[in-house]
């Protein structure tokens, strides 16, 4: 099995990445929707995800859930893709074979998360615009977008915003690499204590587990910076600030946890991570047990699936 960075198996595992988490998203995408408006909405009452994904429903319609599904779909697609892809590439041409480490593992986690946020950020930037497009907010200062889908938004964004502003929470994004590139530690280390001793396949049961305790851990962790990453993102910051040129610096993100901080306490900074758990551990669960049957599978079409169980 060649170890090259351009080869079948990086292939394999990036499309059975990309596959996974977009049905997984798919799947739980509601749970996503309340978790943005917890983060974006500071002057909604509603604080749980039941109540909150009620009140969407009942102002904005039944499928209101699912508004900018598709934008999403696209983003996490490419993104997963290319992260699957460098993390695997990687991690195959540096070992040549040998047995990997929490250390290694969280390493080439983190490079994969840095080329991903640097590819992928303008994405993701539209799609969070889109998916709260048409949305009832609550705050006195938001400004209403129309965008006709996700060409027009890039368009519109570049054009009125400049083309940098395409690259908004890129800074939060980058420290954020952290969160998959722990999940991803985490993931690799339960594997092999599970194997230990004996390769092998493991149970569905344990893959979806172990997904769901890797990214569990993960995101606690991170949340208050991905609170930022979705306002810096969303691009609704009020002018009063002063700071809305320097969006993706590092004193905005101080400027933006700090005020986050003196309005609720530190509680605001896990604001909406009930709605964050339930929709990213379920994902992230479903998400791994899909990939490993993708790709145990398609390894095993190939013939390959003994000496891969031994390599990952």
């Amino acid at each position: 099995m060649s170890f090259d960075i351009f080869s079948y198996e990086s292939l394999v595992h990036a499309v059975s990445g990309a596959a996974g988490s977009v049905t997984a998203m798919t799947v739980f995408f509601p749970l996503d929707t309340a978790r943005l408006r917890l983060q974006v909405d500071e002057q909604r009452k509603a604080t749980s995800t039941p109540s909150i994904l009620a009140e969407i429903m009942r102002e904005e319609g039944l499928l209101a859930p699912y508004r900018g599904w598709f934008p999403v779909i696209c983003s996490l697609c490419c993104s997963n893709f290319v992260y699957f892809y460098c993390f695997h590439s990687l991690k195959a041409s540096w070992l040549k074979g040998r047995p990997s480490a929490p250390a290694t593992d969280l390493m080439f986690g983190v490079v994969a998360g840095v080329v991903n946020v640097l590819v992928t950020t303008p994405l993701w930037v539209v799609n969070t615009r889109l998916k709260l497009q048409g949305s009832k907010f609550r705050c006195a200062d938001f400004q209403p977008t129309s965008y006709s889908g996700i060409l027009d938004a890039f368009a519109q964004i570049a054009r009125d915003e400049g083309v940098s502003a395409l690259w908004n929470g890129t800074i939060p994004s980058l420290l954020l690499v952290l969160n998959p590139a722990i999940q991803f530690m985490i993931y690799e280390g339960l594997k092999r204590q599970l194997r230990r001793g004996v390769p092998r396949e493991l149970t569905s049961l344990e893959v979806f587990l172990i997904g769901a305790v890797a990214k569990a851990i993960a995101t606690t962790m991170t949340y208050p910076l991905q609170t930022v990453q979705s306002i810096l993102r969303f691009g609704q910051i009020n002018a009063s600030a002063g700071r809305s040129k320097f969006l993706s610096s590092l004193e905005t993100i101080r400027c933006l946890l700090v005020k986050r901080v003196r309005k609720y306490g530190l509680i605001g900074l896990f604001k909406g991570l009930e709605a964050k758990l339930l929709q990213t551990v379920l994902t992230a669960a479903l998400m791994f047990l899909l990939y490993e049957k993708i790709a145990s599978f398609t390894f095993r079409v190939m013939g390959l699936s003994s000496s891969q169980v031994k390599r990952r």
